[in-house]
C-alpha cells in the first residue's frame, strides 16, 4: 500500500479574510511617526539599551529568522511533514525579495551606526551604515511567519499565533544588535505581511502533484534545503554567535532530508 497522500485528498488553500489585507496599510500608517523619524534618535536609543542586558546570541539568534539560509533550515522539517506550509512561504519569498530590494534601491537611509555615536548603543557583529529602509530581515521574517499562518486552517490560526510572535522578535533583534531603526521594522513588518498575503494568491495555483515527495518540484526545493544545510555549516550567518545555533540547524536539515529521500523511494516503489 502506498504511502503517499492522494493529489486530491490536498486541503485547498484557507481563505484570508478581506479586512486582513488592510492590515500592512494600517502598520504603515500607524507606524509613520517612526519611518519619518519623529522619535528618532531617542526612540531607537531607548529600545537598543532596553534590550542590552539580554545576552547577545539571544539577539543574533532572532535575527537568524530573517536569513534565507537559516529559515530554510529552521523549516526544513516541513518538506516531509507539512510541504504545503512550506510552499506558502515560499510563494510569499518572490514578493519579498522585491519589496526589500526596491525599498533599498530607492530609499538612502543611513543606518543608526552612521548617525548616533556609537559609545551610546550597543552593537552586535558588523557595522552597518547604509541602506536601512526597509528591514530586510524583519520583511522576511514576516513574510515566512505569515505565509505560514495564513495557510493554515482558519480554526488552527490562533494556536499558531506565536508563528508571528517569532517574526515580531526578529524585528526587535533589528533594533537590539544596532541595525535599524524602529521605523525601518515596522515598514519591513507591513510589507512581510503584505508579501505573506500576496503569496497565498500564489498558493492557490501550485500544483497539489507539488505537495508530493516524488514531484519535481518538490525536488527542486530539496535541493535548495541542501544548499542551506551546506551554508550552516560552512558560512557565519550575520554574527559569529550563531555558528553553534547553525550546526544545530545544520543537524535538522540532515534529517529531514533523509526523511523526505525515504519518503520520496518508498512513493516510487509504491510501498
Amino acid at each position: 500500500m502506498s504511502t503517499s497522500q492522494p493529489v486530491s485528498a490536498v486541503p485547498a488553500t484557507p481563505t484570508v479574510p478581506r479586512w486582513v489585507w488592510w492590515l500592512p496599510l494600517v502598520i504603515f500608517g500607524v507606524s509613520a511617526p517612526l519611518w519619518l523619524h519623529w522619535t528618532e534618535p531617542g526612540l531607537f536609543l531607548a529600545i537598543n539599551r532596553w534590550c542590552a542586558p539580554v545576552a547577545a546570541p539571544v539577539w543574533t539568534g532572532l535575527s537568524l529568522l530573517g536569513n534565507a539560509w537559516g529559515i530554510l533550515g529552521v523549516t526544513a522539517p516541513l518538506l516531509v511533514l507539512a510541504p504545503r506550509l512550506l510552499w506558502a512561504w515560499l510563494c510569499a519569498a518572490p514578493f519579498a525579495i522585491v519589496f526589500a530590494r526596491t525599498g533599498k534601491f530607492f530609499i538612502e537611509s543611513p543606518r543608526p551606526a552612521a548617525e548616533v555615536d556609537n559609545a551610546q548603543m550597543r552593537i552586535v557583529g558588523e557595522l552597518l551604515h547604509n541602506v536601512s529602509m526597509p528591514s530586510g530581515h524583519t520583511l522576511t521574517a514576516f513574510a515566512v511567519a505569515s505565509g505560514i499562518y495564513f495557510a493554515l486552517p482558519v480554526a488552527r490560526r490562533w494556536r499558531h499565533a506565536w508563528l508571528l510572535l517569532l517574526a515580531a522578535g526578529a524585528g526587535l533583534s533589528r533594533i537590539a544588535v544596532g541595525a535599524h531603526w524602529p521605523g525601518d521594522v515596522m515598514v519591513g513588518a507591513a510589507l512581510g505581511l503584505l508579501s505573506g498575503l500576496l503569496g497565498q494568491l500564489l498558493l492557490q495555483r501550485v500544483p497539489a502533484a507539488w505537495y508530493q515527495a516524488q514531484s519535481w518540484a518538490l525536488r527542486t526545493v530539496a535541493l535548495l534545503v541542501v544548499a542551506a544545510g551546506y551554508t550552516l555549516v560552512t558560512d557565519a550567518l550575520d554574527f559569529a554567535e550563531n555558528q553553534p545555533v547553525q550546526y544545530l540547524l545544520a543537524v535538522v536539515v540532515l534529517v529531514a532530508l533523509l526523511g523526505f529521500v525515504q519518503r520520496s523511494f518508498m512513493s516510487k516503489k509504491g510501498l
